[in-house]
């Protein structure tokens, strides 16, 4: 009975893909079919994790083997996504020097970090952008502005600054048209890129309404989409809800960031929609690890039921994590955590949901003690999350598998075109 129920639950969930309306996609690109990612008119459901220093590691070419490493562990155990920043602007080892000007040794790494990718099977999503002071941000781009005269009262003006957003649309521009120097192939026609993201975890205590970075949205997605038609694109977002939805703003963790889950999600260029959850950073007091569980469940459910129904596009859960660095912290506590975000994820995909996939903060090669920050994975050092891990992995190629078989199915008997 419950193999039959399963059996049942995967075909409405393969009918749910099939009614879905389909974004085109080039052939080997990623693509959304409604709620839904695809491959060559397939679904895929992706695990995934987070690896920002790939580019800063790989400009080093007595470091590649740091890159290297990590995609060959992350494909032994069946992880297809990783994501990684396409910006350094500013300060050391910068990426863009000044507005402009680039630094042809880390692009050359970001062009390693491409074609290892490509080596090993796994997608990427570039960022273009960060909302922090960490490898320059928006307080860089608005530094080289008031360095330009004009007059700018705090890092918000990034959103809404004319000379601001030609720099950041010249980097969008320069990043997206960048020609591999070891595959040749430009980085806006490589299907080896998941997609594009905007900006890190956008934010703005300016204006908590959401309007002022809906307006930046808008604008820059008709750009990037001006330059490359082919890929997806996603804003960055942490996922707190804003004005246009009161009632759920009870599932923030008590406050806003200037952001809109919703209508920040509902832009015509915007693709699919992302989520990041730090409860043990975002959770006030003393919570407790049953209240920052209660809080990811319901946080992660909020957003999976939105993107099913109101934004009617694919989720991907882009950064989650739980820090060594806490206080009391266990191994269980991680545990734990790793399993509702996969076990969400997996129940919203086998249902034919907008749980897309999961994205872990953030996986270490050894020897990279310097980056440790308490969220860090080192396979070798943690066999028990390692395992977790691939068994997501194994859950949802499983999925893939018998979704593509019914596909084929369909084509046989005429069904679909």
């Amino acid at each position: 009975m419950e193999r039959m129920q399963s059996a049942v639950v995967l075909f409405i969930g393969f009918l749910a893909f099939q009614m879905g309306g389909q974004v085109a996609a080039q052939a080997d690109f990623v693509g959304t079919s409604g709620s839904h990612f695809v491959v060559n008119g397939n679904p895929i459901y992706v695990n995934g994790f987070n690896a920002y220093w790939l580019m800063y590691m790989a400009s080093d070419p007595s470091q590649r083997d740091k890159v290297s490493s990590v995609f060959k562990q992350a494909s032994s155990y069946g992880l297809t996504v990783a994501r990684t920043w396409a910006f350094s602007d500013g300060g050391y080892r910068a990426l863009q020097y000044s507005p402009g000007s680039y630094n042809e040794e880390m692009f050359k790494g970001l062009d390693f970090v491409v074609s290892e990718a490509k080596k090993y099977g796994i997608y990427l999503i570039l960022s273009l952008a960060n909302n922090y002071e960490n490898y320059g941000g928006r307080h860089q781009y608005v530094q080289w502005a008031r360095d330009q005269g004009q007059y700018l009262s705090s890092d918000d003006d990034f959103y809404t600054n004319p000379v601001v957003k030609g720099y950041y649309k010249n980097h969008i521009k320069a990043i997206l048209t960048r020609v591999n120097s070891f595959t040749g192939i430009a980085y806006k026609d490589d299907p080896t890129i998941f997609s594009w993201e905007l900006i890190n975890e956008p934010r703005c205590q300016s204006d908590l309404s959401g309007r002022t970075l809906q307006g930046w949205i808008e604008e820059m997605a008709d750009y990037l989409k001006s330059i490359d038609s082919k890929h997806l694109l996603e804003v960055g977002l942490e996922g707190f809800y804003g004005e246009s939805t009161p009632s759920r703003k009870q599932y923030n963790p008590g406050y806003g960031v200037g952001t809109d889950f919703i209508t920040n999600n509902q832009v015509a260029g915007i693709d699919f929609a992302t989520i990041h959850a730090y409860p043990d950073q975002w959770l006030f007091g003393s919570s407790s690890e049953q209240d920052q569980l209660n809080f990811l469940y319901n946080w992660v459910q909020s957003h999976i039921d939105d993107s099913n129904y109101a934004l009617r596009k694919p989720l991907l859960f882009t950064e989650f994590g739980k820090s060594s660095k806490d206080s009391g912290f266990t191994q269980t506590e991680r545990e734990n955590f790793y399993q509702s975000v996969y076990n969400s994820i997996y129940t919203s995909a086998r249902s034919g949901g907008a749980g897309g996939g999961a994205l872990f903060w953030q996986m270490l090669a050894e020897g990279m003690d310097n980056l440790r920050d308490g969220y860090e994975i080192i396979v070798n050092e943690d066999p028990t999350t390692a395992n977790l891990i691939a068994e997501q992995s194994h859950k949802l190629s499983g999925l893939n598998r018998m979704f593509a078989r019914m596909t084929a199915n369909r084509k046989m008997k005429g069904l679909v075109h």
